[in-house]
């Protein structure tokens, strides 16, 4: 009756979504009065999830589940959750995790929670705080199915270190054949950068910018400070940078502790993908851009100058600090 989580890999390791979805959910099992159970794709070292909480991990380990596949995934998680008899599944936000997410609340006839920002409410019955309306309200949702799926957002918990058992267990799922009909031509890869989807940190740049030869000094910046490189929607549009960087409602959700926008006005749909971060700093030489009413701090200036001196400011600081 453990609660189960999917924890995520990318080239055999764990990602640090993973950990906080194991932490979440021991505190969940505790309030249930039961342990926890993690299920890994191909991920070579799963020793770290014992340090947050996770009693058992069933290690799936199949080539034909070296690429994302939602369906494949899903019928993984279903087949775990049966075997460990689980009622709580646990899943973040991710964009894979959000592919895969509906067809395990399908396959198990369960309730789906999504965007869930906190430990359940009660557990009996079983209430959760979740994100509504981009992330400009919450609701409190009851889930009343035998079993429930819960997507939690990111960075929503955070890593929280906490015994677990850490038991391994070999796991071979059956696999059907027909989840495979949707063939992977490739996966494009970024190297040496931190990615979107993990950072804690993102640095974003805007038309403000004039152009793609300007954006060295965001590097530099998202350099010192550990962070990724994103962009609005018109820059990519424009072709300064790749759609890979496009964060918003209509590019890639960001949840970041840390969002800094630069030269961005901050029009409702980029704002809705952000809103979620937990600090949002705006840089900007127009005082009225709607992206200061929902700033945590604001800049009123010029990039061009603002930002070498942040760049600056920080190395100063990391030096006397080092």
């Amino acid at each position: 009756m453990s609660v189960l989580i999917y924890a995520e890999s990318a080239e055999g390791k764990l990602k640090k979504v993973a950990l906080e979805l194991a932490a979440y959910a021991k505190k969940v099992a505790e309030s249930l009065g039961t342990s926890v159970t993690a299920v890994t794709v191909n991920a070579s070292d799963v020793s770290e999830l014992a340090k947050y909480g996770v009693d058992k991990v069933l290690k799936v380990t199949n080539d034909k589940l070296a690429t994302f596949n939602a369906k494949a995934y899903a019928d993984v998680i279903k087949q775990a959750a049966q075997k460990e008899g689980s009622k709580v599944i646990v899943l973040s936000s991710s964009t894979d995790s959000s592919y895969a997410a509906p067809y395990v609340a399908v396959a198990l006839n369960a309730g789906f929670a999504t965007n869930v920002v906190a430990l359940p409410e009660s557990t009996s019955p079983f209430v959760v705080k979740r994100n509504s309306f981009s992330s400009k309200a919450f609701s409190h949702t009851e889930l009343t199915t035998d079993v429930k799926v819960i997507a939690l957002a990111k960075n929503s918990y955070g890593l929280v270190e906490v015994a677990g058992a850490g038991a391994t267990e070999d796991f071979a799922p059956s696999l059907n054949d027909a989840d495979f009909s949707l063939k992977v031509e490739g996966v494009e890869k970024i190297s040496g950068k931190v990615t979107i989807a993990d950072a804690d940190i993102v640095v974003s740049g805007g038309r403000g910018l004039k152009g793609p030869e300007n954006w060295g000094m965001l590097e530099d910046l998202a350099e010192v400070l550990g962070a990724a490189l994103a962009c609005s929607k018109p820059v990519s549009d424009l072709g300064w940078r790749s759609h890979e960087e496009h964060v918003g409602q209509t590019g890639k959700p960001v949840a970041a502790n840390l969002y800094i926008a630069v030269g961005i006005s901050g029009a409702i749909q980029h704002i809705a993908g952000i809103n979620s971060s937990k600090v949002k700093v705006v840089i900007n030489t127009d005082a009225e851009a709607p992206f200061f009413k929902v700033a945590d701090y604001g800049i009123v200036g010029d990039a061009f100058q603002v930002v070498p001196q942040l760049v600056e400011k920080l190395k100063e600081f990391k030096a006397k600090n080092a």
